[in-house]
């Protein structure tokens, strides 16, 4: 519950500190002295009163306000403060600052126990410490979605459940009905490009692209032949040095043959030599297995004009398909191996049934949580509708008709069901949305009793209205005196009226009033703790002769 609000630089208010208990709770004063500044302001700490909206709540001539905001801790503020990573403290603390830069210009920034936190975090945590309504909230009820939320709200924790179960199932068959689509998509295009296909593929497989190594191979292959002079005169030199010798000089051969043979000799005289000899006889064999390889070598390097002719021309088509397709020689080969896979039989058939098979099984799960969904919003609507008729009737609503429409809409996140309120308050008129035929009275008579409702399954929030019983009669203002009384029981409730019925019932009473000091207007806001006061403010309400005595009799009628 709402345990305290401090607000400085506020409209007409300079300094306020307020404190705040369970139960009832009514604001009243004349016409201008800032009731509704106080909801306002709650409105603002919470995410409310953006830009301009919000300097217009800031006193003239100040250079920064403030307001904050205290709540009592509930289970579910401590979840939500755990999920979004704020350490819990005893009490919560939200304030909102706003600073006068360089001329009209004012930064705002709010906290939370001291910690900066952004409006989205406090739009989400609002729903949970205020649920406001106003006289004549139309606009409310005509937002999409609006009436299917409140009906959602009666159905408690295990109609949440379904919904979650929905919202899965429709994310699940969203993402298999857009594979199955993209799919489709690409065998249209492919049947409309099959031609064209047919051709790349007739093109690709006439290429005899196998390897995505021929390209480096063939290119080394072409080096050796265009090179094919150079490396045999070389090749004869290396032989003439390593085994034929030059100009009548030992080859390198000849001295490891001669070099082994000498050091065989000297080891019969000293066998620390037979490594040294052993090291000998390794290099003559390594000379004797580099020349063999020589010699391959130098059959491969024979002269074969043709053969060089036809590597050339196969790396020239070879470069010619990658420069077309923009593709490397082994991007050639995949998208050859999926044309065939494509333009072959069972190619985009054997995706698509798959992925049909996959919407459909998605889908009926869809449908599933839908039905089930359905069926447990069938079900808080007929309690939804049996509340309301038991309690809009005894405030002046004898003839009342109302019933919660439930209809097939198109499967989404939510559902597939459209809500709609539909409301006769006269005999003889037919039932319409209530958006359209209800007057502002009306109005404020349903959506009372359809927060009491709520605060039967949804205790999460404290409740606030602002005039909602305004332009109503006597009668039907007591009756919603009586039930604010009772809403009072079950949630912290604040009203802000001009009603002493209104009044007269609740269990703490705010005198909101304006005074002028020095020229200046000012708010001020007290609590009227004792029946004289109480009784002296129900009387101003009430005005006229008796007025006195009228509020004393209001007053003794609570106290009885």
């Amino acid at each position: 519950m709402l345990t305290g609000l401090q607000l400085q630089n506020i409209a007409l208010i300079d300094q306020l500190e307020l404190e705040f208990e369970s139960g009832f709770t009514v604001l009243t004063g004349e016409t201008g002295a800032g009731k509704s500044i106080l909801l306002d302001a709650l409105d603002a700490v919470l995410g409310g009163a953006q830009g301009a909206a919000g300097q217009r709540l800031l006193r003239d001539g100040s250079e920064r306000a403030r307001i904050e905001a205290s709540f009592q801790l509930s289970p579910q503020l401590r979840d939500w403060l755990s999920e979004a990573d704020f350490e819990p403290e005893d009490e919560l603390l939200i304030s909102r600052e706003w600073k006068r830069q360089d001329g009209d210009r004012w930064s705002s920034r709010s906290r939370l126990n001291g910690t900066p936190v952004n409006r989205q975090q406090l739009l989400s945590l609002r729903p949970l410490l205020i649920d406001l309504t106003v006289q004549g909230q139309t606009q409310l009820l005509s937002k999409p979605g609006q009436q299917r939320r409140w009906l959602d709200r009666l159905g408690g924790s295990s109609l949440g459940a379904l919904k979650a179960d929905v919202a899965s199932a429709w994310q699940g068959w969203c993402e298999s009905a857009a594979a199955l689509e993209a799919v489709e998509r690409e065998q249209q295009r492919s049947e409309e490009e099959r031609a064209d296909q047919e051709a790349l593929l007739e093109q690709l497989e006439a290429a005899g692209l196998e390897d995505p190594g021929e390209q480096e191979r063939l290119e080394q292959e072409q080096d050796r032949l265009v090179h094919g002079v150079r490396l045999q005169e070389g090749l004869a030199q290396l032989f003439r040095r390593l085994r034929d010798g030059a100009e009548q000089a030992p080859s390198l051969q000849d001295h490891l043959a001669a070099s082994v043979q000498e050091l065989q000799s000297m080891a019969q005289l000293d066998s620390s030599l037979v490594e040294l000899r052993d090291q000998a006889l390794d290099l003559e064999a390594n000379v004797e297995e580099l020349l063999r390889c020589l010699d391959h070598y130098g059959l491969a390097l024979e002269s074969d004009p043709e053969h060089l002719d036809r590597i050339q021309e196969r790396l020239a088509d070879l470069k010619r398909l990658q420069r077309r397709h923009g593709l490397d020689l082994a991007g050639l080969i995949d998208r050859r191996d999926a044309l065939r896979q494509r333009l072959g039989d069972g190619g985009f058939a054997a995706d698509l049934e798959r992925l049909r098979l996959v919407e459909l099984s998605q889908r009926q799960q869809r449908d599933q949580a839908n039905n089930a969904l359905r069926q447990a919003r069938s079900e808080a609507a007929v309690a939804l509708q049996a509340s309301l008729l038991e309690l809009l009737p005894p405030m002046g609503l004898a003839n009342v008709r109302f019933k919660v429409d439930l209809r097939a809409a198109d499967p989404a996140d939510h559902g597939a069901d459209a809500v709609c309120f539909l409301f006769s308050a006269n005999p003889g008129q037919p039932m319409a949305p209530l958006t359209e035929v209800a007057s502002g009275g009306e109005m404020s008579r349903f959506l009372l009793a359809l927060k009491t409702t709520l605060a039967a399954v949804d205790g999460s929030s404290t409740l606030l209205f602002d005039e909602i019983d305004a332009g109503v009669s006597g009668r039907v203002s007591g009756a919603m005196a009586d039930l604010l009384r009772s809403l009072g029981e079950q949630r912290q409730v604040f009203c802000v009226t001009h009603q002493p019925l209104v009044a007269a019932v609740a269990d703490h009473h705010f005198r909101v009033s304006k005074e002028v000091d020095e020229g200046v207007t000012y708010s001020r806001v007290s609590q009227l703790r004792d029946t004289r006061e109480r009784r002296q403010e129900l009387a101003e309400l009430a005005g006229g002769d008796q007025a006195d005595l009228y509020a004393a009799s209001l007053l003794a009628q609570r106290s009885a």
